[in-house]
């Protein structure tokens, strides 16, 4: 159902890489401007449209279809959620890694506390 690279293909730099597929997207895209940014940021509701439908569909809770995925159908749509988010972010900003990483210590500091009280 997905197409998975081998470890060995998988870029060893995530920011390097959601850079080049900023590029690529921005090289490739028929829509620019404002309409190319919203469409964008609505490509991850489609994402996370998929990730319900694969959960879905792991479940068996559509009667029509069965069981028509599995957990790593699932897995897989939750990684494209997250490039997507991470391309959607380095739209926004070039500086996407400080971004990210400022963000995400203070959520670690609002959910877990400060790392020294570890």
């Amino acid at each position: 159902m997905t197409d998975q690279a081998a470890p060995s293909d998988v870029p060893a730099d995530l920011w390097s890489t959601i850079d080049d597929l900023y590029a690529w997207l921005d090289a490739n895209s028929p829509v620019d401007g404002q309409a190319g940014l919203l469409l964008r940021m609505l490509k991850l509701s489609e994402e996370v449209g998929e990730v319900s439908e694969a959960v879905i569909g792991a479940l068996g809770q559509n009667p029509r279809k069965g069981v028509s995925h599995t957990w790593e159908d699932v897995q897989s749509e939750l990684c494209d959620v997250v490039i997507t988010a991470l391309v959607a972010l380095r739209t926004l900003t070039p500086d996407t890694r400080d971004v990210f990483t400022r963000h995400l210590a203070r959520l670690r500091e609002r959910s877990l506390g400060s790392p020294s009280a570890a």
